[in-house]
């Protein structure tokens, strides 16, 4: 049997043709939907957030980015899935500071590894927390609260309704040489009825949580635990400007997908993003869920800031002693 015999050009022609379908496959993405999954409840803020972000991806995109509600485990459930679903653009997680930052040092065993399993895509935003107290509390600053602490260790009672408090709780701890009386508690209302009740004298809680109690006289915040001052809570200092550099600690949402995920796609997912992210109309969204909405770190710079906030996390947690299970 004869072999076929191509010239020189026929042979080039037909390797252009190969790279010219490839290339127009790649340019193509995404030409169906994308799955985009949030590993809690719906209704939660990171569920709130993501379904704002991706309806606006949608348009620009051109195609559905579906969400899919994955919750349980602090969101490990989800996480796994994602980590297990082929590299291809077309499955992402809303990942946060529980499913790649605190999760591994709090659980014995994680079936996936949040680092190695997953490729950073875009920083969505941070929801900052605040330290709340009934209007009567001696207090009205951190300084003031560390000083009375300091003077009697372990007096004062913190209201503990989440693990992100508890870290917060710690760190504290750790940055002011102060002792805490630390109180769990199974959610934030909870918490807030026995802040205002008298049966405990301080809560940790998310900034925008707050806000309500605060807009109504019945609350007043110390401080709040991000960097610089939050849009949700203007007038109330952070713990940085309080008598404690460099405190930082927030809750935080950042998009991955899985390891091995083309770095075109990731690009242009994280440009995409980025994008939406600087729309007024989803900013205004975003601040109104509590959130201080990310300015399009590239994708590099959101690994870093995921591995860093890694150690920072996990550091805090086995200083505590937290443990999920």
């Amino acid at each position: 049997m004869s072999t076929p015999c191509f010239t020189k050009r026929q042979f080039v022609g037909t390797l252009l043709a190969v790279f010219c379908g490839y290339a127009s496959a790649q340019d193509a993405y995404p030409n169906h939907a994308i799955k985009l999954v949030v590993p809690y409840t719906p209704g939660q803020g990171a569920d709130s957030a993501a379904r704002l972000v991706a309806t606006k991806l949608s348009e620009r995109l051109k195609q559905p980015v579906v969400i899919d509600n994955r919750p349980g485990a602090a969101g490990n459930i989800g996480a796994e899935f994602v980590a297990k679903a082929p590299p291809d653009g077309y499955t992402l997680l809303v990942g946060s500071n529980a499913t790649h930052a605190a999760n591994a040092a709090m659980y014995t065993s994680l079936r996936f590894d949040p680092i190695k399993d997953f490729v950073s895509v875009s920083y969505i935003g941070a929801v900052p927390m605040a330290l709340i107290a009934a209007p009567g509390f001696p207090a009205s600053s951190i300084r003031e609260l560390v000083q009375m602490a300091k003077a009697n260790p372990d007096s004062v009672s913190v209201a503990i309704p989440s693990s992100t408090a508890r870290v917060v709780l710690e760190m504290l701890a750790k940055s002011s040489g102060a002792h805490f009386k630390n109180v769990p508690y199974k959610g934030s209302g909870a918490a807030i009825t026995d802040v205002l009740g008298g049966h405990v004298q301080l809560s940790i809680d998310t900034a925008m949580a707050a806000t309500p109690q605060i807009n109504a006289g019945k609350m007043k915040a110390l401080g709040v635990t991000s960097s610089a001052r939050t849009s949700v809570l203007p007038a109330v200092p952070s713990f940085a400007e309080s008598g404690l550099p460099g405190f930082n600690l927030v809750a935080w949402n950042v998009w991955f997908a899985p390891r091995g995920t083309p770095a075109d796609i990731v690009a242009k997912l994280n440009t995409e993003i980025a994008k939406v992210l600087a729309d007024p109309e989803v900013v205004s969204k975003m601040r109104a869920l509590g959130y201080e909405p990310g300015s399009g770190e590239d994708a590099q710079k959101v690994s870093a800031f995921v591995n860093a906030e890694t150690v920072k996390w996990g550091e805090l947690i086995r200083a505590a002693g937290i443990k999920a299970d």
